[in-house]
């Protein structure tokens, strides 16, 4: 796959757990990431946010900081032990989150103003609430582009990119 030889076909599908507390994931994520990862297999790690205003829904993990950057190190080492890739699922949730989920109470930060509809969970009696977000000004995107700037040299200093060869499996 690209650049990636795998040696099988099945992979670990993005997810989000919502098992991380103040967005840094916990130990008990080693042993989950572990228990999934193989030689030459491939996992795409739950939704991960880039930034404080990234988030929409609880308990989330996060890489913006130093302090999610270190709590990920022995998720990666440990799949890399085994042999396995990891791609981290990046994430910026936009208008579907509320002013309970930023920074300061603000409103979501999106491409539009348009506010979403209330949605009612998979039980059928939790209903999601959106507040109205704030489209993004033409002055906030350079700042937009340094987070990814910033979040890109986080993902190197973890060897998220970093590719590892296996021999290519037989098809």
């Amino acid at each position: 796959m690209g650049k990636f030889q795998l040696s099988h076909r099945v992979v670990l599908a993005p997810l989000g757990r919502l098992r991380s507390f103040k967005n840094v994931p916990q130990p008990h994520a080693v042993l989950y990431y572990s228990q999934r990862a193989s030689d030459g297999g491939l996992l795409i790690a739950e939704a991960t946010g880039v930034s404080d205003s990234a988030q929409g829904y609880p308990n989330t993990p996060g890489i913006w900081t130093e302090e999610q950057v270190q709590a990920w190190r022995p998720i990666v080492d440990v799949v890399h032990q085994k042999g396995g890739i990891l791609i981290c699922q990046i994430v910026h949730v936009g208008r579907v989150s509320n002013y309970g989920f930023q920074p300061r109470g603000q409103a979501p930060i999106s491409s539009t103003d348009k506010l979403l509809v209330p949605q009612v969970g998979s039980n059928g009696i939790d209903v999601a609430d959106f507040s109205p977000p704030r489209r993004l000004t033409t002055e906030e995107i350079p700042m937009m582009l340094m987070i990814s700037e910033l979040l890109q040299g986080m993902q190197l200093k973890l060897a998220l990119t970093e590719l590892r060869s296996t021999e290519p499996m037989d098809t």
